[in-house]
C-alpha cells in the first residue's frame, strides 16, 4: 500500500472520534487534508471547525463546512492533526508545512488531541526530521546562534513566512531524548515563536495507517 491510501486510512479513522454537535479543531498537512474530505461527508453532524492554517480553511470552506474563530469558542472537544514524526510515548515533531504555532494553541485549547499519520512517521527517537522553530524576523540571527549552542544546525525555510508573518528555522542534527525539557528550552529563547516539539502536551491517540489497516497508541495504554 503507497503512503497516501495509508494517510487516508488513517485520516478516515479519525471520523470516529468525532461527536455530534461539536467543533473540531482541523490541523494541516497532507494526512489532514484526506481528514477534510472524510469529515466533508458527515459535516451534517458538527456545528463546525477551526482551523490552524489558510490552506486548511480554504480546504474546508470549500466543502461548505464554516469555519470558526478560536475566540468564540472556548474549548474544543477533538482536535485533529498530522505529524512529522511520532514516538510510541505520543510526542511529536510538526510543522513541516509552517503552522506549527496554530496547531499548539488548537491542541492546547483541545480536550482531546488524535494524531493522524501513516506508519512510517513512527521513530523510536525524535530528530531525524528537523525541528521546526518559528522566529521573530528581526532575531533570525540570534536564534540560530543559540540554536548552535545547543548541537542543532539551523537553516533558514527560503522563500517561506508562516501565516502569522515570521520566518521558520529547521534544526537539523538533533537527537531529541528529553522532547519536553527541549521544547521548554528553546521556547524560552528571546524571539522564538514556538518550536515544533509537541512533548508537552503530547497526542492523546495516535492512529497510524499501514498495510494492515490502522493501529492506535493512546496515551492509557501505549499500545
Amino acid at each position: 500500500m503507497d503512503s497516501d491510501s495509508k494517510k487516508r486510512l488513517a485520516a478516515e479513522a479519525a471520523i470516529d472520534y468525532l461527536e455530534v454537535g461539536s467543533i473540531v479543531g482541523v490541523g494541516t498537512g497532507s494526512t489532514v487534508n484526506h481528514f477534510i474530505d472524510a469529515l466533508a461527508r458527515v459535516k451534517g453532524k458538527i456545528d463546525g471547525a477551526v482551523s490552524s492554517s489558510e490552506a486548511s480553511t480554504a480546504r474546508l470552506k470549500g466543502h461548505g463546512i464554516p469555519v470558526l474563530d478560536l475566540n468564540a469558542c472556548g474549548e474544543l472537544g477533538l482536535y485533529v492533526d498530522g505529524a512529522d514524526e511520532a514516538t510510541r510515548h505520543l510526542h511529536l515533531i510538526k510543522g513541516g508545512g509552517g503552522a506549527l504555532t496554530r496547531e499548539k494553541i488548537i491542541a492546547a485549547a483541545s480536550r482531546k488531541f488524535v494524531c493522524i499519520a501513516d506508519d512510517s512517521k513512527l521513530v523510536d527517537v525524535l530528530g531525524a526530521f528537523p525541528l521546526p522553530v518559528e522566529v521573530i524576523p528581526m532575531a533570525r540571527s540570534y536564534v540560530a546562534r543559540e540554536l548552535l549552542q545547543r548541537g542543532g544546525q539551523p537553516v533558514l525555510r527560503e522563500g517561506f513566512v508562516t501565516d502569522n508573518g515570521n520566518l521558520i528555522l529547521d534544526v537539523h542534527h538533533l537527537e531529541i531524548l528529553e522532547p519536553a525539557a527541549l521544547e521548554r528550552d528553546l521556547n524560552q529563547i528571546v524571539g522564538v515563536v514556538t518550536n515544533g516539539l509537541f512533548a508537552a502536551r503530547p497526542a492523546d491517540a495516535l492512529l497510524l495507517g499501514g498495510d494492515d489497516g490502522v493501529r492506535t497508541i493512546d496515551g492509557s495504554s501505549g499500545v
